[in-house]
């Protein structure tokens, strides 16, 4: 009984290990984003009372993606602040959103039409998971942020797409009046958490 244990457990970890090394047999190359599957969503608490939830819907982001070696890939990404979407339900007495994203105590998009996140060291914790350090600017100011990212899957041709494609889930948390967008602090959180959700296809 305890061979036949042992077996099935041996077993068992050959196939994981064989299955993650699958996952991660796609080419390395630069991989785009797939706009159709991603997003970029933002909480931040209002009154202490609920975390108030909105998202930006137009990204850019070109992944340099080593799956040998992961902590050598690179990652770039454009987000534009006029994409903003916060679902207000007043829509008809105010462009809330519209408020938001020109508003010069906002996200001042006239002035500042990109938000743009460049990595700087990816530092593995885990076979599937990193911690990807890189400069945000938003607002004309830079600040150092480090996003907790998790590799979903890799597949060496996407069924649809017919490439290679890699995803990715990632998580941070930055204070917004490092970046001098400081209007209703503390009564709007300072804290802001970013949620990520990105699939990207190879050539």
């Amino acid at each position: 009984m305890i061979r036949t244990v042992l077996i099935v457990l041996a077993a068992c970890v050959m196939a994981v290990g064989s299955a993650r090394a699958d996952k991660l047999d796609v080419p390395t190359g630069v991989y785009t984003l797939d706009p159709a599957h991603a997003s970029l969503t933002w909480k931040v608490s209002h009154l202490g009372l609920s975390n108030y939830t909105a998202r930006f819907t137009k990204m850019n982001a070109d992944l340099a993606f080593d799956p040998a070696k992961p902590e050598n890939s690179t990652l770039k990404v454009s987000v534009d602040p006029k994409s903003i979407r916060t679902d207000y339900p007043f829509a008809d007495e105010k462009n809330f959103d519209k408020n938001l994203s020109m508003g010069e105590e906002w996200f001042n998009a006239g002035k500042y039409p990109e938000i743009i996140f460049t990595s700087t060291k990816v530092a593995m914790t885990g076979p599937k998971t990193a911690k990807v350090t890189g400069d945000l600017t938003l607002l004309g100011v830079s600040k150092p942020v480090v996003i907790d990212v998790t590799l979903n899957n890799a597949l060496r041709e996407q069924p649809f797409a017919k490439k290679p494609a890699v995803g990715f889930s990632g998580t941070t948390m930055i204070k917004r009046s490092e970046f001098g967008l400081s209007k209703y602090v503390p009564m709007i959180g300072d804290d802001v958490q970013i949620i990520i959700e990105a699939e990207f296809l190879g050539s």
